[in-house]
């Protein structure tokens, strides 16, 4: 079956960096695009960073863009998202995403606080 799992949050002071990553297994994930969610107390769930299958193509949030890089190894299953000049609003849990046959999977998310 697919699973995602989300590893590399934590507590960073504004201005630091954290990498995420998500490792994927149950598909094959040379064929298809993932992305990167946030979600924040009380708000919903956003589009962070996605990226194609080959990792050709990337697009961005606009509150990211310059500041968060989307990448991934298909010979490790496995996506990054290098976040740089982290923002108190950046604070959230931090989710991948696949969709197969129109069927959303999800990790079960990471956690990024950034205070100081």
């Amino acid at each position: 079956q697919v699973q995602l799992v989300e590893s590399g949050g934590g507590l960073v002071q504004p201005g630091g960096s954290l990498r995420l990553s998500c490792a994927a297994s149950g598909f094959t994930f040379s064929s298809y695009a993932i992305r990167w969610y946030r979600q924040a107390p009380g708000k919903e769930r956003e589009l962070v960073a996605g990226i194609s299958n080959t990792g050709g193509g990337t697009n961005y949030a606009d509150s990211v863009k310059g500041r968060f890089t989307i990448s991934r190894d298909n010979a490790k299953n496995t996506v990054y998202l290098q976040m740089n000049s982290l923002k108190p609003e950046d604070t959230a849990v931090y989710y991948c995403n696949v969709i197969r046959y129109i069927t959303h999977y999800w990790g079960q998310g990471t956690q990024v606080t950034v205070s100081s």
